[in-house]
């Protein structure tokens, strides 16, 4: 094969040389000190700012749980949640496991082939033959360089696997954290909303019974109360499941369960990332582009290996040795030499081989400008989304809230002063508890769609848009007319 750039064409093969590289080759094979997880722990801490470890001993897992423990003192933010994930996750090291059998594969790929032994008795009446074979495969042995180049390609795949799926443990870590503690916070939010409203339903009742309230506006407030107290039903279910699935993706069980969250989200940031090369970032960063690049390598160098052998699918070479011996005599006869087959392509040139190692190169091309053209959509649209719900939580952050914040307080005044009746203010609470709702999950989709972005630019996959929200806001239509 030619050097360390191959091409669809085949090289010469030269026995000598490809002899001595299959013997050194052979010679200084041997496993990696960390199984290959150095590239996978670079990844983890350049993108993440995170420590990842292959978990392969009594020793390496006490430390990782030690680690947890710690973590899990405190109450949990979202970087520390990802770093629970990536030491704690088992789907993530059996992920790992994955990445320490393809360097089992590698190193097979890289020994020479084993020598095979025969021996061959024949005894007569008048003499005993023994023969002794040693048979060695020479075009595995001439091939070996070639070969040995392409498995390293695959190892380098498994370990940018093993990476990717690192980054998509971590993502997944993420949007769940954000989701539970989004939920957690309108939960709180509704059982405050619904202490009031009992309250408001318990003031009109006996205001109805004295006659100063009419059935209808009595009978609009209690349903108020009862709509409320369903929705919080619902948002606590929702804040329940969102925690277990935080907790799975954490891998956390039995005591662990008792993790702190806190009681809010933390707010978008002063300024959104401005990213005005973000699909030349995707295409230079994006893990499942480099796999593909090097699986177009691999397939590149396996079609130049495929049109140098097309003839040639069968060479050993037998080293033979005889002895006889004639039972009246004693007198032996020894004899050696050696044995070389070759397979004659009279009907098989190589010619569906050969077509086959083209059309699987041509797919690869394919298959990374398909992959290259959809990185960069991925990586628009997800900056797209994340500078939207940028804008509209902003929004809601500093003119919808803080608007609503002054419509309450005069509101209350109003009412205090006896300018307006308890139903006034009954109606601006369902506005307010609508526009809160809606705030809350303005801020859960920014921070998924921020962890959408990072996993366009970086890799790991990407997910869909936020949930459903976790309640239905009361709409101001629902108001009595006063």
């Amino acid at each position: 094969m030619n050097g360390s750039h191959p091409g669809p064409r085949a090289g010469r093969l030269r026995p000598s040389a490809s002899l001595l590289a299959a013997l050194l080759l052979g010679g200084c094979a041997g496993f990696s000190p960390d199984g290959g997880m150095d590239l996978v722990k670079e990844v983890a801490a350049v993108e993440l700012g995170k420590q990842a470890a292959a978990l392969r001993s009594e020793e390496d897992a006490a430390a990782a749980r030690d680690a947890v423990a710690r973590l899990l003192a405190r109450t949990l933010t979202a970087e520390t949640a990802v770093q629970v994930a990536l030491l704690n996750n088992r789907g993530l090291q059996a992920a790992y496991n994955e990445l320490g059998l393809a360097e089992a594969a590698r190193l097979q790929a890289s020994l020479p082939p084993n020598p095979t032994i025969s021996v061959e008795r024949i005894s007569s009446s008048a003499e005993i033959e023994i023969e002794k074979r040693i048979v060695a495969n020479i075009l595995a042995l001439l091939t070996l360089p070639a070969r040995a180049e392409i498995a390293s390609d695959r190892f380098r795949q498994a370990q940018l696997r093993a990476a990717d799926e690192t980054l998509r443990v971590a993502q997944e870590a993420r949007r769940a954290y954000h989701r539970a503690v989004a939920a957690r916070e309108l939960a709180h939010f509704l059982g405050e909303s619904q202490s009031a409203a009992e309250a408001a339903s318990r003031l009109s009742q006996r205001l109805g019974e004295s006659g100063a309230v009419n059935k209808l506006d009595q009978a609009r407030e209690q349903v108020f109360y009862a709509e409320l107290t369903a929705q919080l039903a619902t948002a606590r279910q929702r804040a329940a499941s969102e925690r277990e699935r935080l907790a799975r993706i954490l891998g956390l069980w039995g005591a662990d369960l008792g993790f702190r969250l806190p009681t809010r989200m933390p707010p978008p940031p002063a300024r959104p990332r401005a990213l005005p090369a973000i699909e030349a970032e995707a295409v230079a960063r994006r893990l499942d582009l480099q796999i593909a690049r090097i699986e177009l390598a691999a397939v590149s160098r396996n079609l130049g290996l495929t049109q140098a052998t097309r003839f040639v699918n069968l060479l050993e070479l037998s080293g033979v040795r005889q002895s006889k011996t004639e039972r009246e005599t004693g007198h032996k006869e020894r004899a050696r030499g050696f044995e070389l087959e070759l397979q004659i392509p009279i009907f098989d040139g190589g010619e569906v081989r050969a077509r086959q190692a083209n059309e699987t190169y041509l797919q690869a091309v394919n298959r990374l400008v398909d992959r290259a053209v959809s990185v960069r959509s991925e990586a628009r649209d997800a900056y797209r989304t994340y500078r939207s719900t940028y804008d509209i939580a902003a929004h809601y952050r500093r003119e919808v809230l803080p608007l609503r914040r002054i419509i309450s307080e005069e509101t209350l005044l109003r009412y205090n002063a006896m300018q307006i009746d308890v139903f006034a203010l009954l109606a601006e609470a369902r506005q307010r508890i609508a526009a809160t709702t809606a705030a809350i999950d303005a801020q859960r989709e920014f921070w998924l769609a921020e962890t959408n972005l990072i996993g366009a630019v970086v890799g790991g996959g990407t997910a869909e848009a936020g949930g459903a929200s976790a309640g239905v806001p009361m709409a101001a239509a629902d108001a009595p007319g006063h």
